[in-house]
């Protein structure tokens, strides 16, 4: 059944001059029919890179926002228009806009896992991978405010010994891994390295080995000799892992670290959008441009952002 839907796939790619563009959390077999995998920020800067007159984001809402934000002239689609990202919506245009307001003179940094309203409010993007850098470049006599994650913002925090105006914003499945579940698998497999996403709660951040994006734990992976790992992201990310070292073995640090978002693209979803055009992503001008710049700012202090 997938061998059919994959061949129609790419003929239906072929008729739109299409790129398939994967999360690290998505479903193996919609990762399979990729033309690129990776961390959202890469993914879009991929994207903007071919000659594509269509882009599918096989993520969240705002993964496909950033790819339209930067890709103007191609259509991007999202397969899932239900698929939104829960941290992304704690925090609105207009409640970052008060938030500014009581504190004029403060830098405002935003996760790239946010709208493109709040994009186009901040004044520097950033990545799980690149906020320390990011917070590091700035005036050490401006204030900063760092959105929607706090605990991001908390380990970019500890890490450039800065005091951030944090909002309470987090990710579902990340927080919802304790240190109890890093103990338990670590009492298992006493000689795994343990690497977490910074998204994680600081006890989690404590107790690991590595505090890491996604797409540094797949370049750890890659170089290391350690044979066994315990992962504390969104359990997705284990297929490309054991993809790259069929070798290792990848623990889960809690089954229940699961993004629902995540996996409700399908093979069928993806004909369905490829066949109709839906669903599009569209971006105002104004806001668009807004979001670009806080993009482009964070790219002229880090060129390789992710």
């Amino acid at each position: 059944m997938n061998e059919q839907l994959i061949e129609k796939i790419k003929n239906l790619k072929e008729q739109r001059n299409a790129v398939i563009l994967a999360h690290n959390y998505q479903m193996p077999e919609v990762q399979d029919v990729a033309d690129f995998t990776g961390d959202s920020l890469g993914l879009s800067i991929s994207a903007s890179k071919t000659d594509a007159d269509v882009i599918v984001f096989c993520g969240v809402l705002f993964m496909a926002e950033t790819a339209a934000i930067l890709s103007p002239g191609k259509t991007v689609l999202l397969p899932d228009k239900n698929a939104g990202c829960p941290m992304a919506d704690m925090i609105t245009a207009d409640q970052l806009r008060q938030l500014k307001r009581k504190h004029p003179d403060a830098i405002v940094v935003c996760y790239v896992n946010s709208t493109a309203d709040v994009k186009a409010e901040s004044d520097y993007c950033c990545t799980s991978a690149n906020a320390v850098e990011i917070v590091q470049s700035l005036p050490k006599d401006k204030p900063v405010i760092f959105v929607p994650d706090q605990n991001l913002g908390q380990f970019t925090a500890q890490k450039t010994g800065r005091q951030l105006i944090l909002w309470p914003g987090y990710c579902r499945s990340h927080v919802i891994i304790t240190q109890e579940d890093i103990k338990n698998a670590k009492s298992k497999y006493p000689d795994a390295i343990v690497l977490a996403h910074p998204e994680c709660t600081e006890p989690v951040r404590q107790i690991a080995d590595y505090v890491i994006s996604t797409g540094g734990m797949l370049k750890f992976v890659k170089e290391s000799a350690a044979k066994r790992f315990i992962i504390a992201t969104e359990v997705g990310i284990i297929y490309p892992l054991k993809k790259q070292r069929p070798d290792a073995e990848f623990i889960p640090a809690s089954q229940n670290a699961v993004c629902p978002n995540m996996k409700k693209i399908t093979l069928e979803k993806i004909i369905w959008s490829l066949e109709d055009l839906k669903f599009k992503i569209t971006i105002p001008q104004d806001i668009r441009l807004k979001a670009k710049k806080s993009l482009d700012r964070m790219i002229e202090v880090l060129p390789s952002p992710v």
